[in-house]
């Protein structure tokens, strides 16, 4: 599976629905759509979430996404991601 970086940006709708149930319904898209969250973190500056998942494939990622915005409103930016010891393998 690849990891990706998700980074949210709350919308005025959003943080109106801030609760740990929500989280954990996302956290229940993410692996319906086959993947696994590595973490979850808040965040202060022109994002307010993170998210690293490890997803099947970018079409997983992207029907995820889209989940997830329509259930929370939150706007999400993903970043395809590797280890630094992969990208060194990688690059050589």
């Amino acid at each position: 599976m690849a990891k990706y970086m998700m980074l949210g940006k709350y919308s005025s709708e959003a943080v109106r629905g801030i609760k740990a149930e929500r989280t954990k319904k996302v956290a229940a898209i993410i692996k319906r759509n086959g993947g696994k969250v590595i973490g979850m973190y808040a965040l202060i500056g022109p994002y307010d979430l993170a998210f690293i998942v490890d997803m099947p494939s970018n079409a997983a990622l992207i029907k995820t996404a889209i989940a997830m915005t329509r259930m929370t409103g939150i706007g999400f930016f993903s970043l395809p991601a590797m280890s630094v010891d992969e990208f060194d393998r990688t690059v050589g």
